[in-house]
């Protein structure tokens, strides 16, 4: 007990400095990129490829760690991402946009292992207590969310570019941050009672044939999906196109991030009394509220209130999806089986992300917006056809 309260302490730390770097990253990305790019069509980019980055590294992350161990992954990751940001630090004072995109794109394969983070936690706990480790990692990235910011607002103390500045300072975050992962002791097993812990370990095949696990991964995958989308879209609508200045536009990111992750101070506790189908539900209700409000106009009380609920919206359907997530596999799947889970989840945020600039430029906000909807209706589908199928499997 004494070391499971240890280890989520230092993963939540932890959570916090990688999405204090995240935060920098799609705050700046589209505004950088459309100083350096060519042409406002790759405004977008950067941050594209950071999604693209997490996307490409989610199965070697889980590779890795299932070889050397989550802790030296993590310590690499964080070694990397400073790395990272200042490459990124030097590629705007050289004005190079192509340094500037790779550096973007290898802190998303360092944000690939901090998404493991909240499998570490699941796993240091009982499963019965796995929802409420998870929400607690991710209410970590509270602090992210004020740290992010803050590091934002401090960089002309640093450099006379105030975004070098502050990728400069981020990047010494990440150096403490790999000194506190130092002291991780996590297990190297953990108890499980899995939905079908009778049966043999199974194919990617089998798993995919599973309805639980494939609500958890479509869930946490739309859910993510559609998140990147409209935040990725959004700095450029508001700060290139709507001309709302560069203040307002990252009190919105961050309003935006405080609601991905305030609600996990309550939300694990609503999974253990509802269940991961009704949170997950909820989620897809607050979306079309969402989408609601983000159609009623591009002012700065719409983009506020719509990223808000996106945030929260996007809580429950991850961490829902992800606390369903678990309970469908058997101990010795959990690495294949986060391994698909991250791949879907980063490869259609990826998508997502690099179809919202070319979309935000040629149409306009209103059409991104709008399609939002069909992946909506396809996991409002699948929460109401699940129960049936699993009745199926079982006969």
């Amino acid at each position: 007990m004494q070391h499971a309260r240890r280890n989520i302490s230092l993963l939540i730390i932890a959570q916090l400095i990688f999405v204090s770097g995240s935060v920098i990253t799609v705050t700046f990305g589209g505004i950088v990129g459309a100083k350096l790019a060519s042409s406002p069509n790759l405004a977008t980019l950067p941050v594209s490829l950071m999604v693209l980055g997490t996307a490409i590294g989610t199965i070697p992350a889980s590779w890795l760690m299932n070889l050397f161990g989550r802790q030296i992954g993590f310590i690499g990751a964080a070694l990397a991402a400073s790395f990272s940001l200042w490459l990124a630090a030097d590629s705007i004072a050289q004005t190079r946009f192509w340094q500037y995109c790779l550096a973007t794109g290898l802190i998303g394969v360092c944000l690939a292992f901090s998404a493991q983070l909240r499998f570490a936690a699941a796993e240091s706990v009982d499963v019965s207590r796995a929802g409420l480790a998870i929400s607690l990692i991710l209410a970590g990235s509270i602090g992210g969310a004020m740290v992010g910011p803050e590091l934002i607002a401090q960089g002309n103390t640093v450099s006379d570019n105030g975004f070098i500045g502050a990728l400069l300072l981020a990047a010494v975050l990440f150096l403490i941050g790999a000194v506190v992962l130092l002291f991780l002791k996590l297990p190297k097993s953990f108890d499980q009672v899995a939905l079908n812990a009778a049966m043999p370990s199974r194919s990617v095949s089998g798993l995919l044939q599973s309805p639980p696990f494939l609500l958890a991964v479509i869930s946490g995958t739309v859910g993510y999906g559609v998140m990147t989308y409209l935040m990725t879209a959004t700095p450029v609508s508001m700060h290139v196109i709507d001309g709302h200045s560069m203040e307002d536009t990252a009190a919105v990111i961050r309003a935006h991030v405080l609601g991905m992750y305030v609600p996990s101070l309550f939300s694990g506790y609503l999974i253990t009394r509802y269940g991961e189908r009704n949170i997950i539900g909820w989620g897809v209700a607050i979306y079309i509220v969402t989408v609601a409000i983000a159609l009623t106009g591009q002012a700065i009380m719409h983009y506020t209130a719509a990223l808000i609920l996106l945030g929260l919206g996007w809580n429950f359907m991850f961490v829902g999806g992800t606390t369903l997530l678990i309970k469908t596999y058997q101990p010795e799947e959990r690495f294949k089986a986060q391994a698909i889970n991250e791949a879907a989840v980063f490869g259609t945020s990826a998508v997502g992300s690099l179809l919202a600039g070319a979309l935000l430029s040629q149409f306009g906000w209103t059409l991104v917006v709008i399609s939002t909807v069909p992946a909506l209706l396809l996991v409002t589908a699948l929460l109401v056809l699940t129960p049936t199928l699993v009745a199926r499997t079982q006969k």
